[in-house]
């Protein structure tokens, strides 16, 4: 059990659910809203958003899937088996046909596991399947995944939608989607149509679920107006737009997920330049005092880029500072400010003297010391704005908004952990992520630790490169991300879970 579950426990749900179901209700059909833009369910290709994901998982099966409770659930593979050495998974596929009316083989899906592990060879998602060796044929239906080292969590990667099969350009279900305006409408596909035994009153026992994805202050006034049943990819930007969800409307769902929400610093230049300067913003931070204001009960703050106490963690790096007080550490970090506006003064004065002399001024004639900063577009951007602002001013430094990601000197980080192990953090704050600052060290001693023989090495290993990026400071770490949701009485096949993943088809089965 991951160790904030208990904790996310008691914030969800936040407000206890009076309202069943309402006059009017249609029981054909679930209106969903997804937190994002109107195109986002009819997106393709390899980066896609929240809804983009939903339709994808529903609509192009895996060998496996998760279910409403983020339990790794047969798909494809009817059942799998898993060596003693844990590098040998062994799937047995269904019996049934591919979309296309072709049957489902071993040579197929091993095709199609294959084109989509290729697809993710630039991705980040790459660095995580980096462990699997081949592919292999065994029988008719038996296919293999071979690996060069134990991979605990396979089983929860291969259910991401990602990782989805296509067969002549078609997925396989378990739905079909079909658009309407805006609206992505998906039907449950009737089991005997894919050569599986037929399902009595499958027309009776589900429904159509109708997605739209809108901005946060749309979907939440669609939901509180009851034209809407379900919200999701609710995030820290549009968590106050909750305020206005009534005790009569719905309930506020928390997930209980851990990952990297915090700070990447984008480049090196000026104040940034040196790690010291920028351990000085994280330590300037109050993190308790950044979530106060969302009335988050339960939420963890940490200063380790790891969630503390994961599978593997030996527990010995600590949380930064501990032994110092928030005012104390702004002093020192103050004293760094003033240690580098008096060097950025003298460059800017050499810099005057050589423009007299007719030269050109040179790197480092830095006018003040400004950061700049990218959040996303809401109200509780707004606030965390607001008291970083507040945070910097105290040790001198200015804080501004920038208008994009790519101009930006600090942008905010708020993703999922896909698995619970040290290395999925280090893998996204990687060089090869290609994204901000890295630390060329940090990489260099996961490499060495997924090689490693022995499980206590290689823990040790990956401990030594939580080390190496946390010296770096090229990521300033908040705490857990915040994932939330809106969810009315009439939804069955919805539950909070520790991934912050919630699927179409649970949902489409009608209540018995």
């Amino acid at each position: 059990m991951l160790p904030t579950r208990k904790a996310f426990r008691a914030l969800a749900p936040l407000v206890a659910l009076t309202l069943g179901a309402c006059s009017g209700f249609d029981n054909s059909t679930l209106n969903v809203a997804v937190i994002g833009e109107p195109d986002d369910p009819f997106q393709s290709g390899k980066e896609v958003t929240a809804s983009g994901q939903l339709i994808r998982a529903a609509t192009v099966e895996g060998l496996v899937a998760f279910d409403e409770k983020g339990r790794v659930i047969p798909a494809l593979a009817d059942r799998w088996i898993v060596t003693d050495d844990g590098q040998s998974y062994i799937f047995r596929l269904r019996d049934g046909d591919w979309a296309s009316g072709d049957p489902i083989s071993a040579e197929s899906a091993k095709k199609a596991l294959d084109t989509a592990l290729k697809s993710l060879r630039r991705n980040t998602f790459a660095l995580d399947l980096a462990g699997i060796d081949e592919v292999r044929v065994m029988a008719g239906r038996v296919v293999e995944i071979r690996l060069a080292r134990p991979m605990p969590y396979l089983l929860q990667l291969l259910a991401q939608p990602e990782l989805g099969l296509y067969e002549d350009k078609q997925g396989n279900g378990p739905m079909r989607m079909k658009k309407i305006g805006d609206v992505a409408r998906l039907t449950p596909i009737d089991p005997s149509t894919l050569g599986l035994p037929e399902i009595q009153n499958w027309d009776k026992r589900t429904r159509n679920i109708d997605l739209l994805s809108l901005s946060g202050p749309e979907a939440v006034q669609r939901f509180n107006d009851g034209k809407t049943d379900l919200v999701l990819g609710g995030r820290i930007e549009d968590f106050p737009l909750t305020r206005s969800v009534g005790i009569l409307r719905g309930t506020i769902q928390l997930d209980p997920v851990v990952g990297l929400f915090g700070l990447q610093v984008m480049n090196d230049r000026g104040f940034l330049a040196d790690p010291a300067n920028r351990e000085a913003l994280a330590m300037a931070i109050d993190r308790d005092a950044l979530i106060e204001q969302f009335r988050l009960g339960g939420w963890k703050p940490t200063t380790r880029i790891v969630t503390p106490s994961l599978d593997g963690d030996l527990g010995t790096i600590g949380e930064r500072w501990s032994e110092q007080s928030l005012d104390e550490r702004r002093a020192i970090a103050a004293a760094r400010v003033r240690i580098w506006q008096a060097s950025a003064k003298q460059d800017g004065d050499r810099a005057k003297q050589a423009a007299k002399a007719g030269a050109a001024p040179g790197p480092g004639a830095a006018a003040g010391p400004q950061i700049s900063i990218w959040l996303p577009q809401g109200e509780g951007s707004d606030i965390l704005l607001e008291k970083l602002g507040n945070d910097f001013a105290a040790i001198g430094l200015h804080l501004e908004k920038a208008e994009s990601a790519d101009s930006a000197d600090l942008t905010l980080v708020d993703d999922v952990a896909r698995y619970p192990r040290a290395v999925w953090y280090l893998n996204h704050l990687s060089c090869r992520a290609k994204f901000g600052l890295c630390s060329q060290e940090a990489d260099a001693r996961v490499s060495e630790a997924l090689a490693a023989a022995t499980p206590e090495e290689r823990a040790a290993l990956m401990t030594e490169a939580e080390a190496e990026l946390t010296a770096d400071n090229v990521y300033i770490p908040f705490g857990s991300p915040i994932r939330w949701s809106l969810v009315r009485g009439s939804v069955d096949g919805f539950a909070t879970n520790s991934w912050g993943w919630h699927p179409l088809m649970p949902l489409a089965w009608l209540p018995r």
